[in-house]
């Protein structure tokens, strides 16, 4: 049977907030019987974008994760709720709004945060994947219609089908130490979960000094080389990808004849700054 999975793009998402509006133009003060009850105006963020600067000046990024519901196929709230969270046949999993009254406790089964509590109501909410609307025809999420950049895409398959295109184009979830396997994948999660090493080589000719373009640059950790670069016409380089917290490392500049060693230790992303020659 084919279930419902949402991807994000965290490379387009530009934290515009549009999703999360979206969420609460659709919920706010709407009661959808079966599917949710009301979302307050205030305190709910069903759809809530994650911000990580990596890096710091001259070189610096910074990258948007909208999260939410992630719709688990072995969802620790579903177990915990006795009968008042269920996972639909096609991957949804709702809160009934009438049996989860007064469930308070279930605010914690989510281990990403994501369920909330109404307490002008007394019941536990979360992004409903916009069944209502789902059940209606729709093919796309209310985030994936306000979305300019195409960062959010809802796609109904075949879990075959999901897991080969969820290795074709990299995608990653949110946690997969949990073992709750996610609905929600990321495109590019990297930008949020990994960091850097960088830098910018320059040298001194003629009694000035520019920036060195097309110098080649290793990276080594133990003594073994795990990438290699160029600089850009700015003199820049950057090794992205690494993990946090990885420790010690050795850059290794070389621009014809001469050669430079920069160590590095890894905590979160950094920039080595202007390097000489």
């Amino acid at each position: 049977m084919k279930k419902w999975n949402l991807v994000i793009d965290v490379a387009e998402c530009t934290n515009c907030n549009l999703c999360t509006l979206a969420a609460m133009d659709e919920y706010v003060g709407n009661d959808f019987p079966g599917y949710s009850a009301p979302m307050p105006k205030h305190g709910h963020r069903w759809i809530d974008i994650l911000q990580k600067e990596r890096g710091e000046l001259p070189i610096l990024d910074v990258a948007y994760v909208p999260t939410l519901c992630n719709h688990c196929d072995n969802a620790p709230c579903v177990a915990k709720g006795g009968g008042a969270i269920a996972k639909r046949a096609d991957g949804i999993v709702l809160i009934d709004p009438v049996k989860a009254k007064g469930r308070k406790d279930l605010v914690e089964a989510c281990p990403y945060g994501h369920i909330w509590w109404n307490e002008e109501l007394k019941v536990p909410q979360a992004w409903t994947f916009d069944a209502h609307l789902i059940d209606q025809g729709w093919k796309q999420t209310r985030g994936q219609q306000s979305c300019p950049t195409a960062a959010m895409q809802a796609i109904c398959v075949e879990d075959d089908e999901m897991a080969s295109l969820a290795r074709e184009q990299q995608l990653d979830v949110i946690k997969p130490e949990l073992g709750t396997k996610p609905r929600v994948y990321y495109k590019n999660l990297w930008r949020y979960s990994k960091c850097f090493i960088a830098g910018t080589v320059s040298a001194k000719a003629k009694g000035a000094v520019d920036c060195v373009e097309g110098a080649s640059v290793s990276l080594l950790k133990d003594g073994a080389v795990v990438a290699k670069a160029k600089t850009d016409n700015y003199g820049d380089f950057k090794f992205d990808r690494l993990d946090e917290n990885s420790g010690n490392y050795v850059v290794e500049i070389s621009s014809g004849k001469t050669k430079k060693s920069v160590p590095a230790k890894l905590g979160a992303s950094i920039s080595l700054g202007e390097i000489r020659l």
